[in-house]
């Protein structure tokens, strides 16, 4: 089975940071959404922040699992918040970005969307943050929107998000 990606759209943070990233106006035509995120946080005081993600502007009916390590510990958490990845904070290693991945198969169908993430933060130290999170959003709505966003920051300046949609022939 062949499968190709195309670049739905991108978003850059700029002079001043941003409270979010969003996508709109998003196309039922794939099979699949990949979302592709190099951020980091204003959060002061930690080396981490929360990144949030939710659909069609619905903040309801999203819950998730994790698994993470911190270079000292791994431990699993569970959760209904749309906060299950991460991006790195204020007290990180300067000018260093994340690696957060968001799978969502489906996305257009009439079914609950379940959603497959994978992110690390940044640090020249050993507290780090390594993170893979299984999601569930109940809902039979298509994603036709995607907004991305901190829970104690905005996103620096140079931060990105990409969109892909996924065919599978």
């Amino acid at each position: 089975m062949a499968t190709t990606y195309s670049l739905i759209s991108s978003v850059t943070v700029g002079s001043g940071g941003a409270a979010s990233m969003e996508f709109t106006g998003i196309p039922a035509t794939y099979t699949d959404l990949l979302v592709k995120v190099c951020g980091r946080s204003t959060a002061s005081g930690s080396v981490y922040d929360d990144l949030g993600i939710y659909f069609n502007s619905s903040t309801a009916n999203l819950s998730w699992r994790i698994l993470y390590g911190t270079g000292a510990a791994a431990s699993t958490t569970s959760g209904s918040t749309r906060y299950f990845a991460f991006v790195p904070g204020a007290s990180a290693t300067a000018n260093t970005f994340s690696n957060v991945e968001y799978y969502i198969p489906n996305y257009a169908g009439s079914n609950n969307k379940s959603v497959s993430v994978d992110s690390v933060t940044e640090n020249n130290a050993t507290t780090v943050l390594l993170s893979i999170a299984a999601g569930l959003w109940s809902s039979s709505s298509a994603i036709t929107t995607v907004t991305l966003n901190p829970a104690n920051g905005n996103f620096v300046q140079y931060s990105t998000a990409y969109l892909y949609g996924i065919s599978n022939a």
